[in-house]
């Protein structure tokens, strides 16, 4: 069962698990309170008629936990969420997803900050990979780099344009010594003959084909 899966235990009944708290004259959970579910799931914070609504903070059995406002038994709002696996999301959640303006930051110590949608990185952002210090600035489109970006290293950076993740079509090198570079990433496709399929057959590279290196402007 996933996390948001257990969360929906207590759509269930007004009376599931234990509850101390607030009700209204109906006995719907109202006000402040705090629950625990058969799962031994724990929530403590705002009720309305019987759903999680405001403020609160829901521990998983698993090691999650989310801290922020819900409305309706939904992620909606300003919340952080603490992955089991260590990663974190702190941000704008909407209709129980990760949407809006927000940061996330991995396992392995990579961050992103800019916008969701959906649960993935779409519109503007910015993504830092921890164990090269590289940033990509840009757009973004259902999880992958897409449209104009910027790829900026310790002492040089590439602007152009992404397609599928990749860098493709024309853009620029610019070295911090004073110098730069046009050009533009073609792809190469080769067969491979040993593939099983005809979708894997097919194998691409992308290659960058640079002008002639010239001072900066």
């Amino acid at each position: 069962m996933s996390d948001v899966e257990s969360e929906d235990l207590e759509d269930q009944g007004p009376n599931l698990g234990t509850y101390e708290g607030e009700r209204n004259e109906e006995g719907e959970r109202h006000g402040k309170g705090t629950a625990t579910l058969p799962n031994d799931d724990t929530y403590e914070g705002y009720y309305a008629n019987g759903k999680r609504h405001g403020k609160g903070l829901y521990k998983f059995k698993s090691g999650a936990r989310y801290d922020g406002e819900y409305e309706e038994n939904k992620k909606h709002g300003q919340g952080t969420f603490y992955y089991p696996d260590g990663s974190k999301y702190e941000g704008d959640w909407a209709d129980d997803t990760r949407n809006g303006f927000g940061t996330y930051t991995y396992i392995n110590g990579d961050t992103y900050e800019g916008e969701w949608s959906n649960d993935m990185r779409h519109g503007q952002g910015t993504y830092t990979y921890s164990d090269s210090g590289v940033k990509y600035v840009g757009t973004w489109n259902g999880g992958r780099r897409e449209g104009v970006g910027e790829l900026i290293f310790a002492q040089h950076k590439y602007k152009g344009n992404f397609i599928a993740d990749q860098p493709q079509g024309q853009g620029k090198y610019t070295f911090d010594i004073g110098c730069e570079q046009s050009g533009d990433y073609i792809i190469d496709k080769t067969m491979n003959e040993e593939a099983e399929d005809e979708e894997s057959a097919v194998e691409t590279t992308v290659r960058w084909r640079g002008e002639r290196i010239t001072a900066a402007s």
